[in-house]
């Protein structure tokens, strides 16, 4: 009956713009848009609905309750994050491994956390 998650919501002052920071720093398109509510897929079909925000942004922390994080796999994580430094992505630290994977955390241009992440082995 379920079958996993078909896409999740980001609230942006500036739908649109976000959007484009996704197409233009990690190759995602714009794959439908309406009443300023953008969806933009990845190159392996996952997708993001980018809405219209309303308030203030509550303070963001790497543990605050709620969704923390969205994990973009790479194939080649020196690549990738080389290509993300030389787009002026903002870096929340350094490159590390744990459990022989790499991993570098980075926000979006609404200063949500992301982090690009190569697997030496696919979860299970």
């Amino acid at each position: 009956m379920f079958t996993g998650l078909e896409h999740t919501a980001i609230a942006s002052p500036n739908p649109l713009q976000l959007a484009e920071w996704y197409v233009q720093n990690l190759g995602f398109r714009i794959n439908y848009e309406y009443a300023g509510n953008y969806f933009v897929k990845a190159p392996d079909g996952a997708m993001l609905e980018i809405i219209p925000s309303e308030g203030d942004r509550a303070p963001q922390g790497m543990k605050s309750p709620g969704i923390r994080h969205l994990a973009v796999k790479v194939d080649n994580f020196e690549a990738g994050h080389n290509e993300l430094k030389s787009k002026g992505v903002h870096f929340l630290g350094e490159p590390f491994e744990n459990q022989g994977n790499r991993l570098v955390f980075f926000s979006d241009a609404d200063g949500n956390i992301l982090h690009l992440i190569e697997r030496q082995k696919p979860l299970p």
